[in-house]
């Protein structure tokens, strides 16, 4: 899997791709949100992608969607875009370095209202 860089990632959702945030409320307090990001908790990740699913979003609309998974360090979302991968998610892959390489970049977030999913 080819993970993206913060500016990769920054071009990769302006040319379409689905952002999906994996952190924490903590972490998107502490750090802030990402702009145009649809947080979807971890532990439902799969569920509200796989096209497959019942339980999906409107978003999931077949397995050739370019998805980019964010955490706070590259760590979970790394494995979190593998598992997507392995339900057909072609096309899934994370941020290296998280939200915290995003920052350093200095790239901007945004505050207010999150597209909160569960």
């Amino acid at each position: 899997m080819r993970r993206l860089d913060p500016h990769e990632t920054q071009a990769a959702v302006a040319a379409g791709a689905l952002l999906v945030d994996t952190r924490t409320d903590v972490q998107r307090r502490q750090q802030g949100s990402l702009p145009g990001a649809v947080v979807i908790d971890r532990t439902v990740l799969e569920w509200r992608l796989d096209p497959a699913s019942p339980n999906r979003i409107p978003e999931a609309t077949g397995h050739d969607l370019v998805v980019v998974v964010v955490c706070r360090q590259g760590y979970s979302s790394s494995l979190a875009a593998a598992s997507l991968r392995s339900v057909g998610l072609v096309n899934a892959t994370d941020l290296a370095g998280g939200v915290e390489a995003w920052l350093a970049a200095g790239l901007p977030t945004v505050s207010g209202p999150e597209d909160v999913r569960y």
